[in-house]
């Protein structure tokens, strides 16, 4: 499968501070800004916003 432009590898990191991070793909089309997320945060032990670093 090719890689696209359009989708990039974005990686999210928590806003917890621990340091915490996922890797995800979004549709650049249609979330132009930032990616932002509620994921469970293991170091954290709950919930918490996962925001798209650059």
């Amino acid at each position: 499968m090719a890689r696209s432009e359009t989708r990039p590898v974005v990686l999210l990191r928590s806003t917890a501070g621990t340091g915490h991070t996922y890797v995800t793909r979004k549709n650049r089309r249609n979330d132009p800004d930032r990616l932002e997320l509620r994921k469970f945060d293991p170091a954290a032990g709950r919930h918490v916003v996962f925001r798209e670093a650059r």
